[in-house]
């Protein structure tokens, strides 16, 4: 899961709850103090991950003109969700994704970005809005450490374990014997930590078992993305768990996207670098 490097919200932004047709999302709200207005840009977190993921790139963005809205996703953290798994299906996801881009619009333009499972989440969306044969409502779109279809190997398999411990033990047995497996590694500050927790607490257990399993199989969707004429930018860092960055750089050729390595970075560039991610996606929204 990603760890965001702070908690305390930056003066340009505030925590709302973002009204759409398909319900309120917790988000994070951050507007430009002064200067001009250069768009929206709506981003969407990955597995296990939360609106707070992005945190550090709230100020950033803001500074650089521009509207941002981070969210959690249906079944994460302060957004909540039902007991029904059809709900967490990634095409329903993707429908989210279009019910809060229906919201956020902008005609200065909305950049959308996911990270991680949120990559793919927003890759549903924009999948959608092109077999509809509407005019596309976004400027741009970031795929932020994701990847093509199934997680690598090995990281599959520790999700499938998480998946089949979800059956028979509750978050906080779950929590429990995750941090016995992370004992050894540097913990995070108190607060952080904290958090950490609380947020685990409130995902919904079925949520995590319905996305979890789409990471362990999920399809390649590459070419049909390709196929929609959209600006595209692929980032990652110089490292990553989940999707090898060999095979998120071959992702970028066949989508002819622009391609961006955030050095020092993991998986989460977001929270590692956000300084030089906020830097990469300002210099791509602005094109």
């Amino acid at each position: 899961m990603s760890t965001p490097p702070f908690l305390k919200l930056p003066s340009c932004a505030r925590a709302l709850r973002v009204e759409t047709d398909r319900g309120a999302f917790a988000a994070l709200w951050a507007e430009p103090a002064a200067g001009p207005w250069r768009g929206t840009a709506l981003l969407v977190p990955g597995f296990t991950g939360s609106k707070e993921d992005f945190i550090a790139l709230l100020e950033p963005l803001a500074d650089a003109g521009f509207r941002v809205v981070a969210v959690d996703q249906r079944g994460q953290h302060e957004t909540g969700g039902e007991p029904d798994p059809a709900a967490y299906a990634v095409a329903e996801l993707g429908r989210d994704v279009l019910a809060l881009t229906a919201r956020l619009a902008d005609p200065d333009g909305l950049h959308l970005l996911g990270h991680s499972f949120g990559g793919q989440v927003v890759r549903e969306a924009v999948l959608a809005a092109h077999a509809s044969g509407e005019p596309l409502p976004w400027r741009s779109l970031t795929l932020l450490s994701t990847g093509p279809g199934a997680i690598d190997p090995a990281e599959a398999a520790r999700t499938q374990l998480l998946v089949d411990a979800l059956e028979s033990m509750d978050l906080e047995t779950i929590w429990q014997i995750m941090r016995e497996m992370d004992a050894g590694k540097p913990a995070p500050a108190p607060e952080i930590g904290e958090f950490l927790h609380r947020r685990w607490l409130a995902n919904v257990p079925t949520a995590l078992s319905v996305t979890g399993s789409h990471l362990v199989a999920a399809p390649d969707r590459v070419d049909e993305l390709a196929a929609v004429p959209l600006p595209k930018l692929v980032v990652s860092g110089v490292e990553d768990y989940a999707w090898p960055v060999p095979e998120q750089s071959a992702m970028a050729e066949r989508l002819s996207a622009r391609r961006a390595v955030v050095e020092g970075a993991g998986h989460s560039p977001n929270a590692e670098r956000p300084a030089e991610t906020a830097a990469v996606l300002t210099d791509f929204w602005s094109a």
